[in-house]
């Protein structure tokens, strides 16, 4: 877990996004630049920093090894179609480890034609993985690998959403695909299935609904 964490920031680093320094880990530890969070927010910046990070291009879709997304195993591998690398890699694992049956036919039916380009993501952004220093915005505690840009903004709409400014300033950088805001919710299945088997209760509530939003119950 730790090594994958010390390589994603490595990642992020090298394209172009603050992120602490990591300095050394272990089987039980990770040491790491101490960040100066609680500056006063810079919204726009952070947009543009997100924007800046999703036009780093991938080979293809996926990440070299295996990582983590929280406490929960992330498989990654390669592959030449999203569609195929999202049902296989993000939802099959999460909705067989939480017993749940997804038509990934259907899955794929609701990707049909959307042809993204494979970006480096941070792959956990949520505002507790996100912050402001006096030098401007950082972003930490990486689940990277190379997809559709979609599903990092997805998550940031997920547990109460960034700045409007930040919305408005990446689409400025970066406008948005026609059919995002449905494709938003099939991107945060996948988290919202972490959380059910990570935490479970009021998850398979908001799982179930979203199931039925898709059409995929």
């Amino acid at each position: 877990m730790f090594a994958s964490e010390f390589e994603g920031l490595l990642a992020l680093r090298a394209a172009g996004v603050r992120a602490p320094e990591p300095h050394r880990h272990g089987v039980a530890f990770i040491e790491m630049e101490h960040l100066d969070l609680g500056a006063p927010a810079d919204w726009p910046a952070m947009g543009r920093m997100l924007a800046a990070l999703h036009r780093h291009a991938g080979p293809r879709f996926g990440w070299e090894t295996d990582n983590w997304i929280g406490l929960s195993p992330q498989p990654n591998g390669w592959s030449d179609d999203w569609a195929s690398f999202y049902c296989e890699k993000r939802l099959s694992p999460q909705a067989a480890r939480a017993g749940l049956a997804i038509d990934l036919g259907k899955v794929k039916k609701l990707l049909e034609g959307h042809r993204p380009q494979a970006s480096l993501l941070h792959g956990d952004l949520w505002s507790g993985n996100a912050g402001f220093t006096p030098q401007g915005p950082v972003m930490f505690d990486p689940a990277v690998y190379y997809g559709d840009r979609e599903a990092d903004l997805a998550m940031t709409e997920l547990f109460g959403g960034f700045s409007a400014q930040f919305y408005a300033s990446y689409r400025q950088a970066l406008p948005m695909d026609a059919g995002y805001e449905r494709r938003k919710h099939l991107y945060n299945l996948y988290h919202l299935l972490n959380h059910l088997n990570l935490f479970g209760g009021g998850y398979r509530a908001q799982v179930e609904r979203t199931l039925r939003l898709l059409g995929l119950e």
